[in-house]
């Protein structure tokens, strides 16, 4: 059906070009409101009909006579009906669908995915100071995050994953004191107690661990303890390595890797901050005011000026992100995301501001942000607040122990990013159809154990013997199952756009729903070998999009499954 719908859209446009040559018409296909209507709608009448001064409805009629001609569409539809006052349906042909099956099975885990184009995407996301263990806002980062970068690779992008982080302001120097207390034998609630220190069981944890003189490995450092309660530079410089690796042992857990790890650090010994500082001097864009340096951010659309330099000296937060910036784009990144929560949307503007008054190039709209809103945990009808070990909010580890892996990425990113979302451990943990990751999971199980059963009772495995005839997939729920297949490739690369991975999540409980109603509805392993034949290359293909479609959102793809209650077994 690719192959069918592309033809049709190349037709399509080269039609419209004939019938109005100066349009600059782009060929689109739409989705009916109604399944009955058709398998496609097409709005060119309607969308050509004010600028040529034609009557919609007439536009059309000439449009479907013009197309009827046309060997592609003769060859693939069944029929086009003009609705309303313009609009043209597309109903097409059995072999147009049943053709789907045969292009997933020859792609395979390609299907879906574009060929390398090229171009560099840098993704920031997670970008976790060292100063506790990840909570759960970074795991909606992590899982969205991950998320986009596979979205992007299926596209042919090549994608760096980035994880920036602060190594060395006031919360890593109240890191420090908090271990340091530790040492000298204070803990929370005791009068010694510093005021802005870290309350959680982990900070006991790694005063052991310094007072032990051990070695702790992070991704992308290393430390050794002195042991001396009196060494605060080693303490903070242990206590940081200590929470990378405590982070790097989360993120593997929740199945998330990085390419490159950037310390704020570096943007002030390798100068890029003073670097940014005359360069934004030179634009002519900033100003001296009661002791602080200014950026005319309003400029470029900022509602006010931002101070890049304080009073005293110190820069404010703006600065360093603005220099971070700039280095992205000069190591050769045209595309960068950054996956933010929604508590950072003022920062968006002054930081673009920011870039375009630096002077280097940088495209007005770079960098692209993915915002995220927090998240509500609740277990047994009551929210879950706190966490021993990192006393005061709930863990990433923590929602992995209490559920799995896959759960919580699917969770996390089965609702726009920019809305609110409660994660419910208790449905988390059902094994039935009210929990969608299982909905979906068991989806492709039952087909594994279909196709094993074909096997084991003598059948062809679709893998041998002669191509299936498609032809005799004629059944309703086939037609709807196929349709559903032929619309992943479109589904990815528009989830990849508005880097929505969400979309992903409901096109999987699209084609699940599509399934059980086919395993309802039709048996699969019946007498007729062709058939069954048949059946067997369509549940293969369906077992193929939803693994490639799970392996597009970090999650596994089951070929067994236990269940609270058994499912009816009428279709073996």
């Amino acid at each position: 059906m690719i192959q069918a719908k592309q033809a049709l859209l190349q037709t399509l446009q080269a039609t419209v070009a004939q019938l109005a040559p100066d349009a600059g018409f782009t060929p689109a296909f739409e989705s009916p409101k109604q399944a009955a209507h058709g398998d496609f709608a097409i709005t060119a009448a309607m969308q050509l009909a004010r600028g040529l001064k034609r009557n919609p409805r007439e536009l059309a009629a000439e449009l479907v006579a013009a197309l009827n001609a046309q060997p592609a569409f003769q060859r693939w539809v069944e029929a086009l009906e003009i609705a309303g006052p313009g609009f043209i349906n597309l109903k097409l042909k059995p072999a147009a669908r049943q053709a789907v099956v045969g292009e997933v099975l020859a792609a395979g885990d390609a299907f879906g995915r574009q060929q390398a184009i090229g171009r560099k995407l840098m993704v920031e996301f997670v970008s976790a100071n060292p100063t506790g263990p990840l909570h759960i806002g970074h795991g909606r980062n992590a899982a969205l995050g991950d998320s986009i970068c596979r979205l992007y690779e299926a596209q042919g992008w090549q994608v760096q994953r980035e994880f920036y982080y602060n190594d060395a302001g006031v919360q890593i120097a109240n890191l420090a004191l908090s271990v340091q207390a530790r040492l000298q034998g204070h803990k929370p609630g005791d009068a010694e107690w510093p005021d802005a220190a870290y309350n959680g069981e982990y900070i006991a944890d790694i005063a052991a661990d310094f007072l032990a003189k051990k070695t702790v490995h992070a991704d992308d450092r290393e430390f050794t303890a002195s042991g001396d309660i009196g060494d605060l530079e080693g303490i903070r410089q242990f206590a940081v390595a200590y929470l990378r690796h405590e982070q790097d042992l989360d993120l593997r857990a929740f199945g998330v890797r990085f390419d490159h790890y950037f310390l704020e650090s570096s943007l002030y010994t390798d100068r890029k901050v003073d670097a940014t500082i005359e360069r934004l001097n030179a634009s002519g864009k900033t100003y001296e005011q009661d002791g602080a340096l200014w950026l005319r951010s309003t400029d470029y659309g900022d509602d006010k000026d931002r101070v890049m330099r304080k009073s005293d000296g110190t820069y404010t937060y703006f600065l360093p992100d603005v220099a971070y910036h700039v280095d992205k784009w000069q190591r050769g990144f045209e595309k960068a995301i950054i996956v933010l929560g929604y508590d950072h949307h003022g920062s968006l503007a002054r930081v673009r501001a920011g870039l375009q008054a630096v002077g280097v190039g940088i495209p007005q709209g770079w960098p692209d942000y993915a915002l995220y809103k927090m998240i509500t945990v609740m277990k047994g009808g009551e929210e879950v607040k706190l966490s021993k070990r990192a006393g005061g909010y709930v863990t990433l580890r923590d929602l992995i122990d209490w559920t799995s892996r896959d759960a919580v990425r699917f969770f996390l990113v089965s609702r726009k990013a920019d809305t609110e979302f409660v994660f419910d451990i208790d449905l988390a943990l059902k094994a039935n159809n009210d929990n969608p990751v299982f909905y979906v999971q068991y989806a492709h199980a039952r087909i594994c154990s279909v196709l094993a059963e074909h096997v084991q009772r003598g059948g062809i495995s679709v893998a041998e013997g002669a191509a299936p005839d498609l032809a005799l997939l004629t059944a309703p729920s086939e037609q709807a199952l196929m349709l559903k297949l032929a619309a992943y490739p479109d589904v990815v690369s528009a989830a990849a756009a508005g880097m929505a991975p969400h979309d992903i999540a409901f096109y999987l409980r699209d084609v699940a729903a599509a399934f059980h109603s086919y395993y309802d509805a039709e048996r699969f392993l019946v007498d007729d070998p062709a058939l069954a034949r048949a059946r067997m290359a369509l549940l293969a293909a369906t077992r193929q999009v939803l693994r490639n479609a799970l392996d597009l959102l970090g999650v596994s793809a089951p070929e067994a499954m236990a269940r609270e209650a058994a499912a009816p077994e009428a279709a073996a």
